[in-house]
């Protein structure tokens, strides 16, 4: 009788032809080259306009600003503008996961800087030199990164390959991990919520309020119980 294959081994052969080419590359296989090469090619983008402020040497805190790529610029943004492109950078170099997560947040941060801006245009507090084309280069910019952070992460019908998928089954085990499913955990729910009143109320024991403080340290219900349940445990 042939030997079985080693697990991963099977994995890998269920993934080639009987020829032995490859499979072709699925949806998913997608996902990590669009939020690295996305967020160098924004970063270059925001580096570009950066570098060239600091080339004209420009005021740091001017409120009139300079033009730069039709945009307006001071000392000030060509600096976030650098460091903005050495995260971005850097996050590709770090991983697809960390580049998808701080395009996210640096988009969220381009469009709340282009709503700050256009409320101090022209006024002493422009403190960045925004001029109307800034603001919308920063909605422009701000949703692309979104765009690109979010492709292939955030959505309700993943593709099986993507690194972020997850199977039905994992989703189901976390859901019933939430649930109790012993007599002890039952019991512990009752007790977590007659002590959770109870410091509402302001009539907990001191070892309710312990509980209840520890409980509030951790998020997910099977958690909290968890937290409970150690207090029970000897030497506890």
């Amino acid at each position: 009788m042939a030997p079985s294959l080693h697990p991963r081994l099977a994995t890998r052969t269920s993934g080639s032809s009987t020829t032995g080419a490859p499979a072709a590359a699925g949806p998913g296989s997608r996902v990590p080259v669009v939020h690295r090469v996305g967020a160098v090619l924004v970063a270059l983008v925001v580096l570009v306009f950066g570098l060239l402020g600091f080339a004209g040497g420009l005021a740091y805190f001017s409120t009139s600003g300079e033009p730069i790529l039709g945009l307006s610029s001071n000392g000030l943004l060509s600096t976030i503008s650098v460091v903005t492109a050495a995260v971005l950078i850097a996050a590709a170099f770090a991983g697809p996961r960390a580049a998808s997560t701080v395009m996210i947040v640096v988009g969220s941060l381009f469009l709340v800087s282009a709503l700050a801006n256009l409320a101090v245009l022209d006024s002493r507090y422009n403190v960045l030199a925004f001029r109307f084309a800034n603001v919308v280069f920063s909605v422009v910019a701000g949703l692309v990164l979104l765009v690109l952070g979010a492709y292939g992460r955030i959505s309700g019908n993943l593709p099986p390959d993507s690194p972020y998928a997850r199977s039905a089954g994992e989703v189901a085990a976390d859901h019933a991990a939430e649930f109790p499913s012993t007599p002890e955990e039952f019991a512990a729910e009752r007790a977590m919520r007659a002590a959770e009143i109870a410091v509402v109320q302001h009539t907990a024991t001191a070892g309710q309020r312990r509980r209840v403080e520890a409980m509030a340290q951790v998020r997910t219900r099977a958690d909290r119980r968890r937290v409970w349940l150690e207090f029970d445990r000897p030497g506890s």
